[in-house]
């Protein structure tokens, strides 16, 4: 398999204090860190590429431990996550998929306790192109204060010829969530979804 070849990591946090209404006792917190690397299978078509999922299962777990100390440290203060990848154009949208496995590995490794699918998305774009990452909570995927998205990009990737992988965390629901559904104190845990 070829090797990871790694140009630039970025982390970004939001902060949010409040949505209009009153503050929370504690502000949400997001946080994206975001990989670049060269897309070995850029400028044709690769039947066998599945094996390389294995190779970026280190480069998931980097960014899962380097999000999770931008929120503090401590993975108890994690209930979201999503993830994501942007392909160059020379790349195909099933360059993007191979995050599936890494991405989704990493933080369930890290969070210990996660039950939920890692929700993604994932497509090609140019240099500066923009992802909204899903957001879903991380035991159960039918908690609809959790249902958020955060966008990223960033101004020189990728590259036509390099990957944008992903990771998001947050620390709670949505600022001010209101809209019913099952609540975070009604998970149930088994089978991912309640």
């Amino acid at each position: 398999m070829p090797d990871v070849a790694l140009r630039k990591i970025m982390t970004v946090v939001e902060t949010i204090h409040h949505e209009f209404g009153p503050p929370p006792a504690n502000p949400l917190c997001r946080c994206a860190a975001i990989a670049v690397i060269k897309n070995p299978y850029a400028g044709g078509y690769h039947p066998d590429i599945e094996g390389f999922m294995e190779d970026l299962k280190p480069l998931g777990l980097r960014l899962a431990h380097r999000a999770l100390a931008v929120l503090g440290g401590d993975k108890n203060t994690v209930s979201g996550y999503g993830k994501g990848s942007i392909v160059g154009v020379d790349g195909e949208l099933e360059h993007g998929a191979l995050w599936h496995v890494p991405g989704g590995y990493a933080m369930r490794e890290l969070l210990g306790n996660a039950a939920a699918i890692v929700p993604s998305t994932k497509k090609v774009g140019v240099a500066g192109a923009r992802l909204d990452i899903p957001i879903t909570h991380i035991n159960a995927s039918y908690v609809r204060s959790h249902f958020d998205a955060m966008e990223v990009g960033l101004n020189d990737a990728p590259r036509a010829d390099e990957l944008a992988f992903v990771l998001v965390m947050t620390t709670g629901a949505r600022i001010h969530a209101r809209v019913g559904g099952l609540g975070v104190d009604d998970i149930i845990g088994k089978d991912g979804l309640r």
